[in-house]
């Protein structure tokens, strides 16, 4: 009877450990990874890439004044040009988030030139809570996608992944 116990115990904690908690947020992913990362703006379109196929397609929103290249600190727009994936981010407020290496050294020099500073903290990330549904350009610059999306993509995008963001 102990032992009986003792599995209907230990499968059960096992099916909860399954179902429930943040870790449901963590796909598994064993295909070749993302190569490169294209956004498009004005198109507000991702595509990630393997080689030279586009392997997935999202729809993106951008920050909340997203024409232009972001050149400082709370301007509300998404940088523009060529940056890589620095960071992934489990604990996000937007569900999970990877960081996009804004501001690199021209964007530094360009801030500094005019006395202001750049801004920062440039993430592909999801919704969260708050912003669940969203379809419009509501991020501070930040480039996102749905929940189920970034999961997806937390999963198959590598830090050091170069990302290319276009008008």
């Amino acid at each position: 009877m102990h032992r009986r116990t003792l599995l209907l115990g230990l499968s059960s904690l096992t099916l909860l450990a399954a179902c429930g908690g943040d870790s449901a947020k963590f796909r598994n992913y064993s295909g070749p990874k993302v190569t490169q990362i294209q956004v498009f703006k004005k198109k507000r379109k991702m595509f990630l890439f393997i080689g030279d196929d586009v392997v997935r397609k999202y729809r993106i929103s951008l920050g909340n004044r997203p024409v232009g290249t972001k050149r400082f600190e709370g301007d509300g727009k998404t940088p523009e040009g060529l940056y890589h994936i620095s960071m992934h981010n489990p604990n996000s407020a937007y569900h999970l988030s990877l960081r996009v290496s804004y501001p690199n050294a021209q964007d530094v020099a360009y801030a500094e030139e005019r006395g202001r500073k750049p801004g920062g903290d440039i993430m592909i990330h999801g919704q969260g809570r708050k912003y669940r549904g969203r379809r419009d350009d509501w991020t501070a610059g930040c480039i996102a996608v749905t929940d189920d999306e970034i999961e997806e993509i937390f999963a198959m995008v590598p830090n050091g992944t170069p990302i290319f963001i276009f008008p």
